[in-house]
């Protein structure tokens, strides 16, 4: 979230943006203060606080699908919950996906550690007291074996059912009408939405596993004499 005039629209033309309609916009937002994002991306811009807020400004302003990604850094950034909803209720996403930092090795300019992952509950448990913020969302879905939640805007929860995944054949006609008519014809992210699978919705036995798919656990063997 760098990039604001690569989102904005020129002259508030639906037609003349700088970003032609996509399927899900994401941003991301990895930290909701100035001092923790710059301790986490270590932005190259000066004005990078500036820059990350015009984008969610931007972002808010879109007619499709949008998306924070929220990357947890145990003892980084998992205390920020209030500055966070006041981030979301800037750029107002449909959907807010919240995942633990996946450890890549360390190295001599990397201060992170593998103790800075968080286990999945506790990426539930930040999950939850964000939602408990922000009343228009509430979690949707989760994806255990990727350390990954995802909470979405309560219009996606028709009577009772989300509808969170991507129907991409209507997204594809409607794009079509869409330059057809010099964008005359535009559309929202409910135009072209899908019914989420019972078993990728949150609390769900297969807990965001597809049952069709085969899960293989490696465990390392057990050393003796």
């Amino acid at each position: 979230a760098q990039f604001p005039e690569a989102i904005r629209d020129k002259n508030n033309n639906l037609y003349e943006r700088d970003l032609s309609p996509v399927t899900q916009l994401y941003v991301s937002v990895d930290a909701s203060t100035k001092s923790s994002l710059k301790k986490i991306d270590r932005p190259l811009f000066s004005d990078f606080w500036e820059r990350f807020l015009d984008s969610l400004r931007a972002l808010s302003k879109k007619g499709q699908r949008t998306v924070y990604r929220l990357t947890l850094v145990k003892a980084w950034n998992v205390e920020e919950l209030e500055s966070y909803s006041q981030l979301v209720l800037l750029g107002k996403p449909d959907f807010i996906e919240i995942k633990g930092v996946t450890f890549c090795g360390g190295g001599d300019g990397n201060s992170l550690k593998m103790e800075n992952v968080p286990w999945h509950e506790e990426v539930i448990e930040f999950s939850k007291k964000i939602a408990a913020l922000l009343p228009d969302y509430a979690l949707a879905s989760e994806h255990e074996h990727s350390n990954c939640v995802l909470i979405a805007h309560k219009k996606f929860l028709v009577n009772g059912q989300w509808w969170t995944w991507i129907d991409y054949d209507r997204f594809l006609e409607l794009v079509d009408k869409f330059y057809e008519t010099e964008g005359r014809e535009t559309f929202s992210a409910e135009d072209y939405m899908m019914q989420t699978p019972s078993w990728a919705v949150f609390g769900s036995a297969e807990r965001g596993f597809d049952p069709v798919e085969t899960r293989w656990q490696r465990r390392p063997a057990t050393a003796g004499c």
